[in-house]
């Protein structure tokens, strides 16, 4: 699509766009180019849209394979194959965090601005992150797809597009929020191993990820507040009702803390967890 046509859409017709790309590429420029617009003021909220469309899978490409996370097999980052496939893991939680981002612009309506200003240069973070990742998995002799992988990320989106409350709760500050604790034992590993080149990209992906959970930690109190709940113990019960079979200790408690978790919060993960 030229970038004339492009700048005609609106908001929420940018996002549906950005979803649909099954070409990773394609998804990538969207979504960079997507997010400049809203940035200068050019890609507005239609006054009124009508409703989302059910949620359905986003544009993939045929290859990554997509299997049960048992299917998956173990690999140790001692190994170039070893990295390939942990940077393809981690490349793919990316490309699925652009989708993610967008479809909460899609999805949830009558939102302050300022929901849609966040969510947008989430998924343009997402998008950088995804290239960064890809280019250092080439760099392996590798390419996105050349490994399996699984689909834990969207169908937690799927469950959760009735409520935008949990969406907010259980997306980035449960299943994105995971890589806050287990990253920094990764780029120590990966450091240690002398492959620094991985690491430094890790330590960008971890420092903006913290401002990423934060976000959902916002609006999940802004959800809250505007319906007269209180977020901890609503947070407990949909950590009972999604979560338990996904959430794996031990916690980052420092980074998810900066991340706007509060204690009764830690301690309510901490509980499910060890439950």
């Amino acid at each position: 699509m030229s970038a004339a046509v492009a700048d005609a859409l609106d908001l929420l017709a940018a996002a549906r766009q950005c979803l649909d790309a099954r070409d990773p590429d394609t998804k990538v420029a969207l979504t960079r180019h997507h997010a400049a617009q809203q940035r200068a003021g050019r890609l507005l909220l239609p006054a009124s849209p009508p409703p989302p469309e059910p949620i359905r899978m986003p544009g993939r490409p045929p290859r990554p394979r997509l299997v049960h996370p048992r299917e998956l097999p173990r690999r140790g980052l001692g190994s170039d194959e070893g990295r390939a496939a942990f940077l393809h893991a981690i490349a793919h939680i990316e490309l699925n965090a652009i989708d993610l981002a967008w479809d909460a612009v899609y999805r949830f309506r009558g939102l302050p601005d300022a929901f849609y200003a966040d969510w947008v240069a989430i998924a343009d973070d997402e998008a950088r992150h995804f290239v960064l990742l890809r280019d250092r998995l080439r760099a392996f002799g590798r390419d996105y797809g050349d490994f399996d992988a699984h689909n834990g990320l969207w169908e937690m989106c799927e469950k959760t597009a009735h409520d935008g409350l949990a969406r907010m709760a259980l997306v980035p500050r449960v299943l994105e929020a995971r890589g806050l604790d287990v990253t920094p034992g990764m780029i120590v590993k990966l450091r240690a191993l002398g492959d620094d080149a991985t690491a430094d990209i890790l330590e960008i992906i971890l420092r903006e990820e913290i401002p990423h959970v934060a976000a959902g930690s916002r609006w999940f109190r802004w959800y809250c507040a505007r319906d007269g709940i209180d977020p901890e113990p609503r947070f407990r019960a949909l950590l009972a009702d999604y979560a338990r079979t996904v959430l794996h200790g031990p916690f980052n408690l420092d980074a998810r803390a900066a991340a706007g978790f509060s204690a009764e919060e830690l301690a309510a993960l901490q509980a499910v967890a060890q439950g």
